[in-house]
């Protein structure tokens, strides 16, 4: 009887510590939910997955006018951006993301891709990431950089040759100083994915000085895509580096009788402190099953300065397994948030690109921008951007020359 009585108390004992226990292992099994400037966080029971909704918004602002084409500024103000971003993560290896922008009609869907982040298959060897879905080719430092990262409002003119996101499957891997990715693609989403041929594309990076405060970056990139007959029409062409200007100065129009596109990228940057040199050339050649190949090339430099605070972080790793060995923007750090008195950071940056889209029979034309930009990072989400664009086209799509010179700013939030 007495054990018994004290089996009781024992067990009364423990049933006060379950309850005064409760609400804390109620908490811990309990969804948590969390909202800030990185968007709303929803993580289940022991981070076993993770909901977060991001997004971002680029409204664009300009004025301008050009020669030989019109005297009226196309467009004063776009919404260039309205991005959701949904992004589920099982684990820490498997992510589904989705990147939809309600305010394209074209091109609605940016990334819709699952990813997974494999261990190492041996002691030694580098961890890898396999995505499939529709995603950017890895091809091209400028176009891996995210839109809320680049410099400038706009891509330069060679980003005209660059792939961008198709539908597909890719391996990428890195080391600490070196990234390797490749994959198999068809056609974007958006369009018809079964249309417009099949590509292999390849990029490798290195970054033989890897500091705190310098990075030397230096990366190749190979596409060969074969199309098919019946598929989209193969053209090249592009605005000055604005998309508030949306007449073409230069355009090669269709290319009849194409059947496939090479395309090699050479690409380079220097950053040290708050510099930074950024490089690119990028060569395409268009195969026909008529006539002789014709063969198209492109480039761009700038730089950049922080006046008041550090150069972007260079990055080997990331969700996909393409955008890899890239930098990352400007963020102003503690006392620099506006929102805790400071003066945020400014950037200072001016790029040269040009564009050859003439040879043999095709006379695109050749075209070169100089565009000069103000940046200025209240806090890490927000941005306001500012450029300045002088364009010259000789000859010109009309055959004959045109200029255009573009002022534009633009707001920007991203979380």
């Amino acid at each position: 009887m007495a054990r018994r009585a004290g089996r009781g108390r024992e067990g009364a004992w423990g049933a006060i510590i379950l309850l005064a226990c409760a609400p804390a292992l109620a908490q811990e099994r309990a969804p948590r939910a969390t909202l800030d400037e990185s968007g709303l966080t929803v993580r289940g029971p022991d981070d076993a997955v993770r909901f977060e909704l991001g997004g971002r918004l680029h409204a664009d602002f300009g004025a301008g006018g050009s020669r030989a084409l019109t005297n009226e500024f196309p467009v004063a103000a776009d919404l260039r951006r309205l991005w959701i971003e949904p992004k589920l993560t099982f684990g820490r290896n498997l992510i589904l993301n989705l990147q939809y922008d309600p305010a394209s009609a074209a091109t609605p869907i940016n990334n819709l891709l699952l990813s997974y982040k494999g261990a190492p298959v041996a002691a030694g060897m580098p961890s890898w990431t396999l995505t499939v879905g529709n995603f950017k080719e890895p091809f091209s430092l400028e176009q891996l950089i995210s839109n809320n990262d680049t410099t400038f409002m706009e891509r330069s003119l060679a980003d005209t040759f660059a792939p961008g996101r198709d539908t597909g499957l890719a391996l990428g891997t890195h080391g600490r100083n070196w990234t390797l990715a490749a994959g198999v693609y068809g056609g974007n989403v958006n369009a018809d994915v079964g249309r417009g041929g099949v590509a292999g594309t390849l990029r490798a990076t290195a970054a033989p000085i890897l500091a705190q405060d310098r990075v030397l970056h230096l990366g190749i990139a190979g596409s060969y895509r074969g199309l098919d007959r019946g598929g989209p029409a193969l053209s090249f062409g592009t605005t000055p580096e604005s998309v508030l200007f949306r007449e073409s100065l230069v355009d090669t129009d269709v290319i009849a009788q194409a059947r496939a596109v090479g395309r090699l990228g050479l690409e380079a940057a220097w950053a040290q402190g708050p510099l930074r040199v950024q490089a690119e050339v990028i060569a395409t050649r268009v195969e026909r099953t008529a006539g002789r190949d014709v063969a198209f090339r492109g480039g761009y430099v700038y730089a950049a300065w922080v006046v008041n605070g550090k150069a972007p972080r260079y990055v080997v790793e990331a969700d996909t397994a393409t955008e890899i060995g890239l930098f990352k923007r400007v963020a102003p750090e503690g006392g620099q948030r506006v929102s805790r008195g400071g003066p945020g950071v400014v950037e200072l940056a001016v790029r040269v690109a040009a564009v050859d889209l003439t040879d043999r029979d095709i006379r695109g034309g050749r075209q070169r921008d100089v565009t000069v930009g103000v940046n200025w990072y209240p806090e890490p989400f927000l941005r306001v951007m500012a450029n300045y664009v002088h364009a010259w086209a000789d000859p010109a799509a009309t055959g004959r020359p045109a200029e255009a010179e573009i002022g534009q700013v633009r707001l920007q939030i991203a979380f």
